[in-house]
């Protein structure tokens, strides 16, 4: 039986990480970040000094990066060339350049491609990122699109990097906003809602009440699937 996949896009800040983590946790599955992949990628072009602005140059250079992806939602890993780098894409540096790099047509269908095998690889997986239910698994059981107003969103991102004063908060609403522009209006595979995704809007939720949100539309198609393979 092909693995049940459950897709959950969204754009920065939105809780799609926390969500997607507690859900795997919750139903027994695997977890795949692929924004850490992306990340992970722009991590090692940047340590071999690639113009990040050439997207000739991002695209001849990403087909020699190893991306690796632990699945385990209690304790995901990434590694790039072999390091570790579930830190250090997380740095400004990296977040400055990511959504240069993942606007490349060909890194894009090179980690589509790693996505979809983790997937195949899978006996069911929360797979979050930003266009997973439209490129990456349209044929996904269950998709979600979750959203949250800019303000919340702000406010999240600012209190995950520890800068929650008002001048850094409105910082981060910026810079979210001019990635949202970048990653909703490149060409391959945008940032999109799924026109069958089920939207949530967690702004006003708290994170248990998301993955309760998501567990209902999965539970039943776990269990239809469970009972298919029998």
């Amino acid at each position: 039986m092909s693995p049940v996949v459950i897709a959950l896009d969204g754009p920065s800040g939105s809780g799609k990480s926390s969500t997607a983590r507690g859900v795997a946790s919750r139903l027994g599955l695997a977890y795949l970040d692929t924004g850490a992949m992306y990340r992970a990628t722009t991590w090692a072009l940047l340590q071999h000094g690639v113009d990040v602005e050439d997207a000739d140059a991002v695209a001849a250079a990403c087909e020699r990066v190893v991306i690796e992806s632990g699945t385990d939602p209690a304790a995901p890993t990434i590694h790039a060339d072999g390091h570790d780098v579930s830190v250090a894409i997380r740095g400004q540096e990296v977040t400055d350049a990511v959504s240069q790099v993942s606007r490349v047509p060909r890194v894009r269908e090179r980690m589509v491609a790693l996505q979809r095998a983790e997937i195949a690889e899978s006996h069911g997986i929360v797979v979050e990122g930003r266009d997973i239910g439209t490129t990456v698994a349209p044929r996904a059981e269950v998709k979600v699109y979750l959203v949250a107003d800019p303000a919340a969103r702000a406010a999240r991102r600012a209190a995950e990097t520890g800068e929650q004063s008002a001048e850094q908060v409105s910082a981060t609403a910026e810079s979210l906003a001019r990635r949202d522009v970048i990653d909703s209006s490149r060409t391959a595979s945008p940032l999109a809602k799924a026109d069958d995704a089920v939207l949530i809007d967690s702004t006003t939720l708290s994170l248990d009440e998301v993955v309760d949100a998501v567990v209902r539309l999965a539970e039943p198609v776990l269990a239809d699937a469970s009972e298919r393979a029998r």
